[in-house]
């Protein structure tokens, strides 16, 4: 009976909506609706939806880790502790990529070495096998270290080899995350053999059915006239996709946009795809 509620009685607990900035035009695309001089209007939520929990899947070699990269490094350079949890490259080898990436940035790397706090699964049996031991890890490294933002980069390896159970981890990964209050982003692997701009990723559609939002990075090889025609680009340039696939918190632009991946490794969002194709 303690898991029944009056509506009224969930008004103290019921979090505020806001958003949390990635620093790229994902902060556009998810919105609310307020009433404004006699009428309703769409107002930018300024970045992810406040205490969601956000899963990023694509096929290899879409962007997925520099987007998550990207993320913790906008949050801690506004000063707000990140916990960066990374279970398919050693924890040295992040540390390398955040320390070039912030040099583009052009800030002070010890204020990012100071605001993200690294778990490194990588390299642990224990902690991929064990779903136990890892929220204890968690557990500990958000209440030791006051994290708001939770980064796991790619959640598929804790259930590699028995996608049976996947439905089961990733549950209890997501109400853990929840119960804390981190707004997190998880990072899911997709099969080459599924829709490349469907949800779906390892595991079923274990992880885009419970998290809170999807968010689905693709690419397309030019490779035909046809889309040489189509899409203005050289033969066998690769143009990228993004699009927000679905979202329980709140309103969001569904529309299929382009997006870069600049020399200096940034997601740059450019416009949506109907656009890109009508110039």
């Amino acid at each position: 009976m303690k898991h029944v509620y009056e509506m009224k009685e969930l008004a103290k607990r019921a979090p505020k909506l806001f958003g949390i900035p990635t620093g790229t035009r994902l902060d556009e695309m998810f919105y609310k609706v307020v009433y404004e001089n006699e009428s309703y209007v769409k107002q930018p939520l300024g970045g992810l939806p406040s205490y969601s929990v956000i899963n990023v899947t694509g096929i290899p070699d879409t962007g997925k880790s520099l987007l998550a990269e990207q993320f913790a490094l906008y949050q801690a350079m506004r000063n707000y502790k990140v916990l960066f949890v990374t279970v398919e490259s050693p924890a040295q080898f992040l540390y390398t990529s955040l320390r070039e990436k912030s040099k583009i940035f052009d800030i002070d790397f010890s204020q990012i070495e100071d605001n993200i706090i690294v778990v490194d699964a990588s390299q642990s049996f224990e902690l991929r096998d064990n779903i136990k031991s890892l929220l204890e890890t968690l557990d500990y490294a958000i209440n030791k270290k006051s994290t708001t933002i939770t980064i796991i980069d790619s959640i598929t390896g804790f259930y590699e080899h028995k996608e049976m159970v996947a439905r089961q981890i990733v549950r209890e990964i997501y109400n853990f995350l929840k119960k804390h209050g981190q707004t997190s982003m998880l990072v899911s692997q997709k099969r080459s053999g599924q829709s490349l701009d469907s949800a779906e990723a390892a595991g079923g559609l274990a992880v885009a059915h419970i998290l809170d939002g999807t968010i689905v990075l693709s690419k397309k090889i030019i490779e035909t006239k046809y889309d040489v025609s189509l899409y203005n680009m050289p033969l066998g340039s690769v143009l990228r996709t993004i699009r927000i696939d679905g979202c329980r918190l709140t309103p969001h632009d569904s529309r299929t946009y382009v997006f870069e991946i600049t020399e200096t490794g940034f997601i740059d969002i450019k416009m949506p795809l109907e656009e890109y194709i009508k110039r």
